[in-house]
């Protein structure tokens, strides 16, 4: 409870800086919280209508990254090779500026959802991989033993040894890709779209719609804090000897 109480203290004491150092500044650059909450209530069926477009992107893109980097990282941890081969690489690609990848992915699948969901992809892969990666070589020496003793196979050791143990890992890639996801559906959709929440910031900067603007970010914070709990509350159902420890 002290826990919530402290956080919520925080933010009232935000929000309030906030509302204070709005009132000293012109509205057409910073809308204060009270602005930015009646544009939410005006303008609600425009900001509903582009989130639902942005947390289709989002689901689908952290869905395809889970998939591909859940995969990645078993054949990493089983090829000793492959990852020799594919670690450094893979930390190389984090040098690239992923907001440049952007208009390339619009030229390779045009103005759909596609390259917006591949952004999101491309995001979220990374700390989704390298974390299952490190939680599966990071499982207790005694129980690969153990398991050895037994007769167990590659594969048995695998499923019921290795995997559970890299839970608590793969989850904490989740949250961070869960929290970093909507940054990559906000970049596909400035690089080209007709609908999300990062177009309508967009262009509501453009317009200088000022406080609409600031409804289009405060309503991608709110998603990427919803998934960031989501993943968290089915971490506590999926691995409770995690939250035990």
């Amino acid at each position: 409870m002290k826990r919530y109480v402290l956080a919520l203290l925080v933010f009232v004491g935000f929000v309030l800086v906030w509302q204070g150092v709005a009132s000293v500044v012109d509205d057409l650059l910073l809308a204060s919280p009270v602005d930015t909450v009646r544009a939410l209530g005006h303008d609600h069926s425009l900001v509903l209508s582009n989130a639902g477009v942005t947390l289709e992107e989002v689901g689908l893109g952290l869905l395809m990254s889970f998939a591909f980097g859940g995969a990645t990282a078993i054949a990493m941890h089983v090829v000793r090779p492959l990852r020799d081969a594919t670690y450094p690489l893979l930390i190389a690609t984090q040098a690239i500026p992923i907001v440049t990848i952007a208009p390339l992915l619009v030229l390779a699948f045009d103005f759909g959802i596609w390259p917006k969901v591949a952004m999101v992809a491309l995001v979220c892969f990374f700390p989704i991989t390298v974390n299952l990666v490190d939680g599966l070589r990071a499982t207790a020496p005694e129980l690969l033993k153990l398991m050895r003793s037994m007769g167990a196979s590659r594969l048995q050791t695998l499923w019921k040894v290795e995997l559970p143990s890299a839970l608590p890992q793969l989850f904490t890639g989740l949250r961070l890709a869960a929290t970093v996801s909507v940054i990559g559906a906000v970049f596909g959709e400035w690089a080209g779209a007709e609908n999300g929440l990062g177009r309508m910031v967009l262009l509501a900067t453009q317009q200088i719609e000022t406080p609409r603007a600031y409804a289009g970010i405060l309503v991608l914070a709110l998603i990427a804090i919803l998934l960031f709990v989501a993943v968290s509350l089915a971490e506590r159902v999926l691995v409770p000897w995690s939250r035990e420890a």
